[in-house]
């Protein structure tokens, strides 16, 4: 994939919604409700404080997050969807 994020921005893979239930149960279509967790493809180059200093990312390519529901934009590059997000709207890097 070529596309380089600009800023605080970070692109990042689904993962791929659950087809079945923990008990083993499977899903409808309509009832799969989309993870909120995935890889990060790329990262933007971080952004300004208020006096100037660029401000280091809190993730790097590779590492496995967890964002919120409702942040970020849904885009399909090269055929592929993916989620274009703020690092303000990452909540967590998988150890």
């Amino acid at each position: 994939m070529n596309l380089k994020p600009l800023g605080d921005r970070v692109i990042v893979k689904q993962d791929e919604a659950e087809e079945t239930t923990a008990s083993g149960l499977y899903l409808a279509t309509e009832a799969k409700e989309k993870p909120q967790t995935g890889i990060v493809l790329a990262v933007g180059e971080g952004k300004m404080d208020k006096d100037g200093k660029l401000l280091p990312m809190p993730v790097k390519e590779g590492d496995k997050v967890l964002y919120g529901k409702y942040g970020g934009t849904e885009v399909t590059v090269d055929g592929e969807d993916v989620m274009i997000l703020r690092a303000d709207d990452l909540y967590a890097v998988f150890a």
